[in-house]
């Protein structure tokens, strides 16, 4: 009786703790280099992601839309501090004030 006890105690226990431990399903867990010209006319949007939360990586997620046919959208994920970064997150933001 005592080891049935001491079991669900420590499967509970372990369960807290998986479940403590957050979810990673919409971080960016690295930065892209650089992208190509063609994508980059393709961004329609970005957001910041800042450490605090679940996600452990600053970085700015970019929302690029495909082509006809294929998926609907995907993302890329840039490091803030990268000039190129920046000049891209200007652009998109002339493109949606216009």
């Amino acid at each position: 009786m005592k080891f049935q006890i001491l079991f669900f105690l420590l499967l509970l226990a372990c369960m807290y703790l998986s479940l403590a431990q957050g979810s990673y399903g919409n971080c960016c867990l690295g930065h892209a280099k650089g992208i190509k010209k063609s994508v980059r006319k393709n961004v329609e949007s970005y957001r910041m992601q800042e450490t605090d939360g679940d996600c452990n990586l600053r970085a700015v997620v970019f929302l690029v839309k495909r082509r006809p046919g294929l998926a609907k959208q995907f993302t890329i994920c840039a490091n803030p501090d990268f000039s190129w970064v920046q000049s891209l997150m200007t652009e998109v933001d002339n493109r949606r004030s216009l």
